[in-house]
């Protein structure tokens, strides 16, 4: 009797929304992400108003939100983000490492918080492919 190996699914790869208003920024991270085969990037949005309607558009599982932008900063859209879809991971990515934003970051409800520069591994871990 001969057995064959089983196959496994592949699993769900987690769907991410970009948001950032330096679109070489947003341009740089889709495609290390795309590079690293760990993740879908579903979009990317300018500001957080446009990350609210993506969001409400795209379902994607996670979001890597920029804090400080124009329109509708990142706190606030955190905010709204986890009020609206609670089940959204809200991944903090800003150059502000300081303890206040850290502060005001968690008081709008992010899940994690990423200094920009940070190696490929410890994004991957905090948005929570690792």
């Amino acid at each position: 009797m001969t057995t064959q190996p089983l196959l496994t699914p592949p699993q769900p790869q987690l769907r991410l929304l970009i948001v950032d208003d330096v679109a070489e920024v947003r341009r740089d991270l889709r495609l290390l992400f795309t590079l690293s085969g760990a993740l879908e990037v579903a979009g990317e949005a300018a500001n957080g108003l446009e990350a609210l309607q993506q969001v409400d558009a795209l379902q994607p599982d996670v979001v890597l939100l920029d804090l400080e932008m124009p329109v509708m900063d990142g706190y606030e859209a955190a905010r709204q983000i986890k009020a609206r879809w609670p089940a959204c991971r809200v991944v903090a990515f800003s150059v502000h490492s300081y303890c206040a934003a850290r502060q005001k970051a968690d008081q709008a409800g992010v899940d994690e918080f990423i200094e920009k520069g940070a190696p490929l591994n410890e994004i991957l871990q905090k948005i929570g492919v690792l």
